[in-house]
């Protein structure tokens, strides 16, 4: 299915999702995230937070497991730029106080930068994955010129409500694939050639 086409589909089904249901499948991405990654390990997480309207995951739930283990992770969250293409990442913690943009998005005031290079790990926000690692987001671009600056070796890591379709038929060799993606239910793990590999099935955190 073409990118466009795909991205109507998942917002609309998104948005048709009561607000219990994506508490539900929120949850299942936090377990998901700390049964199967050495989340402790990670100097630096860059991590989304949600838009409540859009019924996107609700990535406080993370945050605040990390806060709560008092794990050594330190968090990032990414802020759109004036220019309207890129992003810069600004320290979370919870004394970090944030102010909503245009959008809805919360984001730091007054927090420490933080370069791309810093990321061991980045949690990305996506509407739909296949089972390449191929992913549609909103269509601006901003994570395929920010993953662009980060390391080689840091982590791109989808998180998603949705299982994956099986071909996003006009990807192309410049996206920028995910090494896995979150689920509700399992992990998806794709290898450097894009081939989907053993997948991870549910564990309790």
């Amino acid at each position: 299915m073409l990118k466009a086409e795909l991205r109507r589909q998942m917002l609309a089904r998104r948005r048709a999702l009561p607000a219990a249901e994506v508490a539900a499948r929120s949850q299942g991405l936090r377990e998901q995230l700390f049964a199967h990654f050495p989340v402790a390990d990670w100097r630096w997480l860059s991590v989304f937070l949600p838009i409540p309207h859009q019924h996107e995951p609700d990535t406080w739930l993370l945050v605040r497991e990390i806060w709560a283990r008092q794990l050594p992770t330190r968090l990032a969250v990414p802020v759109v730029q004036p220019d309207g293409q890129t992003l810069r990442h600004f320290q979370l913690t919870p004394e970090t106080a944030l102010v909503d943009n245009r959008w809805g998005i919360p984001e730091p005031v007054r927090a420490l930068e933080v370069a791309p290079a810093a990321f061991d790990a980045v949690l990305i926000p996506l509407l739909a994955f296949d089972e390449r690692g191929h992913r549609v987001g909103y269509g601006k671009g901003f994570y395929d010129r920010f993953l662009s600056q980060c390391r080689p070796g840091a982590l791109r890591i989808g998180v998603s409500l949705e299982p994956p379709r099986p071909r996003i038929t006009d990807a192309w060799a410049g996206d920028v694939r995910l090494h896995a993606c979150l689920t509700p239910e399992r992990v998806w793990r794709f290898g450097a050639d894009g081939e989907l590999e053993a997948t991870e099935p549910e564990s309790a955190s």
